[in-house]
């Protein structure tokens, strides 16, 4: 990729400093991506294109991270819709996590299975990274299960499969994927799996990856990553990373889907900690004899000896009598669980689940009034300042002088509390925020990706 020297910026340096010889060639199943890059030893799927900001419409949120967001994003000229993630190189530089994002877009890059996320193209500019990955239209499988309370056994075979059927790719060509649950197994619009972020994946010493990044000493395969709920135990203990990581972490996302509930849900993180090193499991009375065998089996105390991870590998997964019936040849083929819609949505609208910088959930219910729509200023890390913990800026307007706010010119920033925060943009200084108690005193309506209009509501004392 082609790195713009004049930015500066050593993240986008970093990842694409390794790419700066290109090869014009065209890129299959992808109008947008002109030419596949190359370098002497290696040859990028997804190109770095010279795109901007400005050459898509901006969506709904995804998802929201510590340093990243991903957005529905509609290409302008081709009206083709991508998930794009759009990364803060200040942010990256600062927490010296350069290796970390072009690993990710390494491993994305090369990864090829009809159940992962496919990345695009990438792009970047002064302030941000981009990745163009595949828009998976039905949401999250967590969706599905916060939806119907818990899924029937067939649904959760079928999911569960899918999942296999992806780890046991990611597994074969030597990466551990860190991260596996629900909110990161994404549906397509049909309600196939496809297995999202790549930002906790680890190399094994025997992975089949190419040209992968030198990464920091202190970021060894015992670092804790992933959530509270899934992290199995012996990486609280700090044992290295291991392929039986993700079957710990499928055996509880089976748990939740069958459920309703994570295994080792509690209180507060410390509190799941100590179920999860005390192996503190109980089956609800519903759960068959083969699901509780099942996920017995995949919760074992040894990652070794969980069922995918020991000696016979997948094939003692793959036979397990829970599985009975699906056609592991053609799993792609089958016919997938109805989706269950948004409440209020019809088909065909965007459904989307929103997460907080700490990997917690919001349902968009959470969000209050707010339809949770990009705007492109959204994603300057200068407003960071003016949030709260897990809060997310929807959109900001700039506006001359408001009389009654102001003598100055100001810009207002809305959140999804919701809440209004007036800042001085010469300054990038608050002024004022402006919030209610109770949401209901405050109607806020979205009327394009630029534009809201406000209303409160008071009663008089």
């Amino acid at each position: 990729m082609k790195v713009d020297d004049a930015a500066g910026v050593e993240a986008g340096k970093e990842m694409d400093k390794d790419s700066e010889s290109n090869k014009p060639s065209s890129a299959q199943n992808n109008p947008d991506a002109r030419s596949v890059q190359r370098t002497k030893s290696f040859a990028f799927r997804a190109p770095q294109e010279q795109f901007t900001i400005q050459d898509f419409q901006l969506g709904k949120i995804y998802g929201v991270g510590s340093y990243s967001k991903v957005v529905r994003a509609r290409k302008k000229d081709t009206g083709i819709v991508y998930a794009l993630k759009i990364m803060d190189k200040k942010f990256i530089t600062k927490e010296n996590k350069t290796s970390l994002v072009k690993l990710e877009r390494v491993v994305l890059d090369q990864l090829d299975h009809p159940g992962i996320v496919r990345l695009f193209f990438t792009f970047q500019d002064s302030q941000s990274l981009y990745m163009a990955l595949e828009s998976c239209e039905g949401g999250e499988l967590f969706d599905q299960i916060t939806r119907k309370g818990r899924l029937t056994e067939d649904e959760a075979r079928f999911y569960a499969a899918e999942v296999v059927n992806a780890l046991e790719y990611i597994h074969n060509i030597g990466l551990i994927h860190r991260d596996i649950k629900p909110e990161n197994l994404l549906l397509t619009a049909e309600g196939h799996i496809k297995v999202a972020d790549f930002g906790s994946v680890k190399p094994t010493k025997d992975s089949q990856v190419s040209f992968l990044p030198t990464l920091p000493s202190d970021d060894k395969a015992c670092t804790f990553v992933g959530t509270a709920a899934y992290v199995p135990p012996e990486v609280l203990n700090s044992s290295p990373a291991t392929f039986g990581n993700d079957i710990w972490a499928l055996g509880c996302t089976l748990y939740q889907m069958l459920s309703g509930s994570s295994p080792f849900k509690d209180a507060s993180e410390w509190l799941i900690f100590q179920k999860i090193i005390a192996r503190d499991l109980i089956f609800p009375d519903y759960f068959s004899e083969e699901a509780k065998d099942l996920i017995d089996k995949l919760l074992h105390t040894d990652p070794a000896q969980r069922l995918g991870a020991g000696p016979q590998g997948y094939v003692a997964l793959k036979i397990h009598p829970f599985f009975s019936g699906v056609d592991w040849d053609n799993i792609r083929s089958q016919t997938p669980p109805k989706l269950a819609l948004e409440t209020g949505a019809t088909e065909g609208h965007e459904l989307y689940h929103a997460h907080d910088g700490n990997g917690s959930t919001r349902s968009s219910e959470a969000s209050g009034p707010v339809p949770r729509l990009a705007s492109i200023d959204s994603f300057d890390s200068r407003w960071q300042q003016f949030l709260d913990p897990g809060e997310c800026v929807v959109m900001i307007s700039t506006l001359k002088k408001l009389q009654k706010l102001t003598s100055r010119k100001v810009q207002l920033i809305l959140t999804d509390k919701p809440k209004l925060v007036c800042v001085d943009p010469a300054k990038t200084q608050k002024v004022n925020t402006y919030g209610m108690d109770n949401q209901n005193d405050l109607s806020i309506v979205v009327t394009s990706p630029t534009n809201f209009k406000i209303t409160t509501f008071s009663q008089k004392r």
